[in-house]
Parts: C-alpha cells; structure tokens; sequence
C-alpha cells in the first residue's frame, strides 16, 4: 500500500493534463496552424521568427479555445453519441467548470497574443472566428443544417489570420491571394463534413444534431457534396491568374479537384453507402495538405 499510495496524485495529474489536451483536440488544431503558415508564407512578404512564432501561439491558443468551449457546450449530447462518449466531459473524467474555466483562460490568452505580438486586424478576425464558432455555429448544430455553413466560416479563418498577420491593411488587390486561399478551406470543409455526416448519421441523430443527411436525406446530402467538390477547382485555379501561383501549382490543384470531384460523383451511385462516405472522406484529408504543399513548392518554383 506505501509503494502505491504516493504516485496516485502524480498519475491522477497526468490523467487531468491528457484529458485537457484533449479537449484541444490536438490533430484539428495543428491542421489549423499549418493553413495559417500557408497565409503568412503566401503574404510573400519578409517576415521574421517572433512573428511566426506569435502567429503560431495566438493561432494555436484561439482553436483551442474553441474546441474546448465548444465540448463544454455539447457535453450532454457528446454522452448519446458512439464517437465522443469517450471524451473526458461525457465520461465523467473531468469536472465541467474545470473545462469551462481552460477554455476561457486560452481564449483570453489568444487575443492577448495577437493584439500585443502580431496585429489588431489578425486579433479581430480571431476574436470573431471564435465567437462564430462557440456562439453561432454550436448551438445551432441541433436547429439546423445550415449550421455546416456557419461553421465553415470560423473553420477557415486560420490562414487568413496568418495572411493578416503578414499584411494587416488588406488593401486591394493584395488581399485577393488571401481571400482565395480563405474561400479554399471554406469550400473544402462542406464536403469534408457532409462525408462525416454520412457514415455517421445514425450517431448524429441519436444526439439530436441536425446534419444534412439527417434533415434531408443521403441523396441531397450527396448532391451537396459534390456540388463544393465541383466549386473547389475554378476557386483553387484562381491563385494562378492573381499571380499567386504557377504552373506547378495549377497542374497538381487541376488533378487533386478532378479527383475529389469524380469522388463526389460516385456517391450519386445507388449503391454509394457508408463505405463510400468513409473513402470519400480519406480523399478530402489527403486533398487539403497535398494543395498546401503544392503551393509551397509552386512558390520555391518561382
């Protein structure tokens, strides 16, 4: 009993410090922060390591918070739903308040960091992006399926927020690279979802969330899909006539949007079920990093 009873508080710490990782969610919010290096590296502006740095911190701080707060909110209906019942919250692993209080001090935390280390307008569109994402896009998840496209619009601030962090006066034409890259993450997380929604619409309607497919049914989920898919490729073409890209670029963005599209379209199938959705959603997670780096080494190209 001596040998145990000491390292009991220590594995009791740990366990606290995992679940508030967690809560981050980890994998979305280093996703989030490589788009916002995209910004600053599409800026092409000379920028130094503090405000990479600061760019990083803030972006990191600010969808954390979101992701914490928003699971703070959903914790009952997290409880009714296979995938997140494991979550620290619905699992009775962590108290409520103990979450609720994390996710305000790193919110708190993130707009500290921009305003005072990278720049108001990067500070602005991070206080709103959180605002919409906690505030709008949550609650309504179980009101209505527009809730997808509301909650795109917080999704795909990060690279903006590292465009602004570059080029905080976004004056016209400059901006236009940034934008387009803004409308990029936008359209790619329709699809994305909509092929989430899909494989695990009996989950989302045990909880009460009320997606696409849940509302409308597969086929116009599907049609929704593929219809992103399609305006995915003449906005990610665009980068070329703006001068933000090349060729390279432009070749590897024709084929990733013709792939992804022809995707969508074999949900149209009637024998497209669950094991489509799942494919199709593996296509969108290998669709967004290959863009990103295409427009990376487009720009050493140039």
């Amino acid at each position: 009993m001596s040998d145990s009873s000491p390292s009991a508080p220590l594995v009791r710490r740990d366990s606290t410090v995992r679940d508030l990782f967690a809560l981050t969610k980890p994998t979305i919010t280093g996703m989030n922060v490589l788009m916002a290096l995209g910004g600053m590296g599409l800026a092409g502006v000379a920028i130094n390591d503090a405000l990479v740095l600061y760019t990083v911190v803030g972006t990191s701080l600010v969808v954390a918070a979101a992701n914490v707060l928003n699971m703070w909110l959903e914790r009952e209906g997290d409880k009714l739903m296979v995938r997140t019942a494991g979550r620290p919250l619905p699992a009775g692993r962590m108290r409520p308040w103990v979450a609720l209080l994390f996710g305000i001090v790193l919110a708190l935390a993130s707009i500290a960091v921009l305003y005072f280390f990278v720049n108001l307008t990067t500070a602005v569109i991070g206080f709103i992006a959180l605002l919409l994402y906690v505030f709008v896009y949550t609650p309504l998840k179980r009101r209505t399926p527009l809730s997808l496209l509301l909650g795109a619009v917080p999704g795909a601030a990060p690279p903006l927020m590292g465009w602004t962090a570059c080029r905080p006066e976004l004056t016209y034409p400059e901006f236009v690279p940034g934008l387009l890259l803004f409308l990029i993450l936008l359209l790619w997380q329709l699809p994305h979802f909509l092929a989430i929604s899909l494989f695990r619409k009996e989950d989302y309607a045990r909880a009460g969330v009320r997606t696409v497919p849940v509302v409308r049914g597969d086929r116009v989920a599907k049609a929704q899909a593929l219809a992103w898919t399609t305006a995915l490729v003449p906005i990610s073409l665009l980068m070329i006539p703006v001068g933000a890209a090349g060729w390279f670029y432009g070749a590897v963005a024709l084929s990733l949007g013709l792939w992804f599209g022809a995707w969508a379209l074999r949900g149209l199938r009637e024998d497209s079920g669950p094991e489509w959705a799942r494919g199709f959603f593996r296509v969108s997670l290998i669709y967004l990093p290959v863009l990103a780096l295409a427009l990376v080494l487009d720009h050493s190209l140039l």
